[in-house]
């Protein structure tokens, strides 16, 4: 069944063994098919996890969010993202009212574009 409908988990294989009549635990299909060689669905062949994000490293963006104190005792909020392909940061401007940020979001989108 793994091998016809890659896309089908232990627990999708379970249930249609089930129609069947057959009852057997999601456990015992994992055992199985690890020893037959095949991994979890959806992705039994193909890239594994770090060749697919080596290969789209150009189109995404990691960000955080801090707070940074000052000498004069005042709060700023500071978001900041890297291009992961490039690790080129981008630093939005840094505020007092962090709400700024969120209703003015669109003003935010000229420093993703600057080169």
């Amino acid at each position: 069944m793994a091998r016809e409908n890659p896309r089908w988990g232990y627990i999708r294989i379970q249930g249609e063994l089930r129609k069947l009549g057959i009852r057997v635990g999601a456990t015992t299909i994992r055992r199985i098919l690890l020893k037959e060689g095949l991994g979890p669905a959806p992705r039994r062949s193909g890239p594994s996890w770090s060749e697919f994000l080596r290969a789209q490293a150009h189109g995404i963006l990691a960000c955080d969010f801090f707070t940074v104190e000052t000498a004069f005792l005042k709060t700023l909020y500071v978001l900041f993202f890297i291009e992961i392909g490039s690790r080129r940061l981008r630093v939005t401007p840094s505020t007092r009212k962090p709400g700024w940020g969120i209703r003015h979001s669109a003003g935010t989108e000229s420093l993703f574009r600057a080169g």
